[in-house]
């Protein structure tokens, strides 16, 4: 299958080594997978400030960038949520409309259309707890939520259940918001933090040696709060796993 890869920005800055298993995994998999040079963000900072205005330019550019492709995949539940579900403010054209509706998060891209059943050269034997965010619960409905009464269901752990070794811990509260919310953590910076000490703390007495999730924004907010806490855990993205985790990227999750 052709793809396009749609590496958020604050990824290809900071984590390169999320996009980098992206598009190895995406390859495993037999994908012919290409990468539009010119991608900037997707405008979800500003518009979830209020500022569509100022967003517009930047979802206009990605609209550009991606429109000629048939599937276009990110391993970023928010961004991939942002914009499917947050530009009605543009005039809806049929490129806009085209890449709404066929951009998808790296999860349910593996589960609901590669549909993917062993990963063979994967093996991760830790303990993990899974983060699902606010997005990929409420926004793409990846797993099932707490909150209502519905049959259990997980899309990121039905695809690491077919990683050898992999032992799950669940925290009490697992589908409560880790605080990060994008530019809350800025704005609301002393809620923010104390909400994320809560959720690493709640993963790290279930016993989790790392914390594993498809939305890195997260996991970067949890690590902060997790080294000033001085707790020895480590934080994947799922796309790292997946793809098969070095040593190496073991101990550097580790921080």
């Amino acid at each position: 299958m052709d793809v396009a890869l749609f590496i958020p920005c604050f990824i290809d800055a900071c984590f390169p080594q999320v996009g980098v298993a992206t598009l190895e995994l995406l390859e495993r998999l037999g994908c012919s997978v290409s990468y539009p040079m010119k991608q900037t963000c997707c405008g979800q900072p500003m518009a979830n400030s209020g500022c569509h205005k100022d967003a517009e330019a930047t979802e206009r550019l990605f609209v550009r960038n991606f429109a000629e492709y048939d599937v276009i995949v990110g391993p970023s539940a928010s961004c991939v949520h942002h914009i499917r579900h947050h530009l009605d403010h543009l005039e809806q054209t049929d490129e806009v409309q085209h890449v709404r509706q066929n951009t998808f998060e790296l999860v349910e891209f593996l589960h609901d259309v590669l549909k993917v059943e062993a990963f063979p050269w994967a093996s991760f034997p830790h303990r993990i707890g899974l983060h699902n965010s606010c997005s990929s619960l409420r926004g793409l409905r990846e797993a099932s939520m707490t909150e209502i009464d519905e049959p259990f269901f997980s899309k990121p752990k039905a695809l690491l259940e077919k990683v050898a070794g992999i032992e799950f811990v669940m925290p009490q509260r697992p589908d409560e918001c880790c605080g990060f919310g994008g530019t809350f953590s800025v704005t609301e910076a002393p809620v923010s933090v104390k909400m994320g000490q809560d959720k690493v703390t709640d993963h790290h007495t279930a016993g989790a040696e790392y914390i594993v999730s498809a939305d890195m924004s997260c996991l970067m907010h949890q690590q902060g709060c997790a080294k000033r806490m001085g707790l020895d855990i480590g934080f994947l993205h799922i796309a790292q796993v997946l793809n098969g985790v070095s040593e190496q990227e073991r101990a550097h999750a580790r921080g």
